[in-house]
């Protein structure tokens, strides 16, 4: 698929700021099945942006506004083609096991801060087991909508398992965490994935354009079938119920939100601020609507 995006945001302060410093990780990713044609951002008050990767890969943008000003706004704008991932591999437990697959696990195994001692989550992690690895991952993205309600407005970006446990209710970014606790405790390296998601709205299928939001899912490490091979990242949607395919375009990953949030910034005042945040994908390569 061929996908043209654009992210807009802006920010409307009640009174001038000042040293606006920010960092944007909005860029998407080159992988194996997915390439990046085309790449822009746009800041206004205009200023020079600087870029690198972080410690996991990501494109980071920061840039700095010193001047007072009282409206921020970032123009992000790319073109990128994605297709359909191979079949994950059907590999053993034993694999999971084996010290090569460990070795190159490491930090994606280890429990995330914070992460809550609660009965409620040693069931969940028991009914994500299965026989295989690969059907642990097919499991978690049942578990988890089974058993939580996808619903805006009870959970915020600082919100943690134990609020999504409590609320019975959540969104994605609050799913994602809670599937690499299940995964992680069983045994498979999972880390935390941002991007978008091609979805129109419910009935329009055929839509080749959708205003959307950015989205969380994660990513779980599978060993190779056999002797030899590399082990192979697989995207889970929990909040979707299936696994990651081309409709799925892939900002970055870390080991939890805090490592890759789309815009991270501070600025020096007293004032507050309002800002929207919009996301519109037209795919650019959809068939032409009969009339």
């Amino acid at each position: 698929m061929h996908f043209a995006i654009r992210y807009l945001t802006e920010y409307r302060y009640d009174g001038p700021v000042t040293d606006n410093l920010n960092a944007l990780r909005v860029q998407p990713a080159t992988t194996a099945t997915q390439r990046v044609d085309d790449f822009g951002v746009r800041v206004d008050p205009q200023t020079r942006l600087h870029q690198h990767l972080d410690y996991y890969g990501t494109t980071v943008i920061e840039f700095g506004i010193s001047k007072p000003h009282e409206h921020l706004s970032i123009d992000v704008r790319a073109r990128v083609a994605t297709k359909a991932p191979p079949e994950p591999p059907a590999s053993s437990w034993a694999a999971v096991e084996d010290d090569r697959y460990r070795a190159g696990a490491v930090e994606f195994l280890l429990p995330a801060p914070g992460e809550p001692d609660d009965l409620r989550v040693d069931e969940l992690v028991g009914l994500a087991r299965d026989d295989t690895p690969l059907g642990a991952l097919e499991r978690v993205v049942q578990v988890i909508p089974d058993r939580f309600e996808y619903r805006a407005g009870v959970t915020y970006v600082g919100s943690t398992i134990q609020d999504l446990l409590e609320a019975g209710a959540g969104v994605c970014r609050d799913f994602a965490p809670l599937g690499l606790v299940l995964l992680r405790r069983n045994g498979i390296a999972a880390r935390y994935v941002s991007g978008y998601l091609f979805a129109p709205p419910e009935g329009a299928d055929d839509a080749d354009s959708a205003e959307v939001e950015t989205h969380a899912w994660l990513e779980g490490l599978l060993p190779p079938e056999g002797d030899g091979g590399e082990p192979t990242w697989v995207g889970i949607d929990p909040t979707n119920r299936c696994l990651a395919g081309e409709r799925y375009v892939k900002i970055g990953h870390g080991r939890h939100y805090r490592d890759i949030p789309p815009i991270k910034g501070v600025y020096r005042g007293s004032s507050s601020a309002q800002f929207e945040t919009s996301v519109r994908m037209h795919r650019t390569d959809a068939p032409a609507q009969r009339s």
